[in-house]
Order: structure tokens, then sequence, then C-alpha cells
């Protein structure tokens, strides 16, 4: 199972930028879905996150500018981010729980991180 992220790059404050990531290889079921992301020297932290019936969440920071989505048919979530600010510049990373198998338990797989730079 991959995780392939894309759509990261460099914009300026108040642009916009969608990123994507689409699951790929023997996939039983994708439970949530989320968006992550890690500045310099700073923590990971979660951006948003989707269930697989479409609730969302998000952190204070990006409330009202981000939107997750998902298309399940396509194995893929998407971040649309509005209204970029200097501080959301970070490497994102999409995060899944993924069943590849009606016998095993779920697990936790990441794409490997796309980065987003916003300019003042």
């Amino acid at each position: 199972v991959q995780l392939q992220a894309s759509g990261g790059g460099l914009v300026q404050a108040g642009g916009s930028l969608r990123l994507s990531c689409a699951a790929s290889g023997s996939i039983f079921r994708i439970n949530d879905m989320g968006w992550y992301r890690q500045a310099p020297g700073k923590q990971r932290e979660l951006v948003a996150a989707i269930t697989s019936g479409g609730s969302t969440n998000y952190a204070d920071s990006v409330k009202g500018r981000f939107t997750i989505s998902r298309d399940n048919a396509k194995k893929t979530v998407y971040l649309q981010m509005n209204s970029l600010k200097p501080e959301d510049t970070a490497v994102y990373y999409c995060n899944a729980d993924i069943i590849i198998s009606v016998l095993r338990k779920q697990d936790d797989y990441w794409g490997q991180g796309t980065l987003v730079t916003v300019s003042s």
C-alpha cells in the first residue's frame, strides 16, 4: 500500500493550493484519512481529518480557510487551502487508516510529504 501526495508548492500569502493524496495497492477498506503538517523545528500536527462517512474535524488554526474532502471511489483525500498565511508553511503529510484484508486489522499509513511554502 502506498500514499502518494501531490499539489504542494510556493504561493503568496492570501493565495490557494489544493493538495491531493491517492492510496494504491491491495486495499480492503480505508477508514479515517487526514492531513498533518510539520514546520521546521516544530512537531507534526493534525491539520484536518475526515471519516469514511464524511465527518470532518480541523485544527483551530485552519478552520474557515481549509477544507478536507475525499473521493472513496478514487481512494483519494484532498485538502483545499485558501487564504494561506506564512505560518502555514510546512511539509504536509497525508495519513490513512487502511485495512488490507478482511482478515487483517487496521494499519496506519503515511504519504511522503509535500512542501507548502507561503511567502509574505
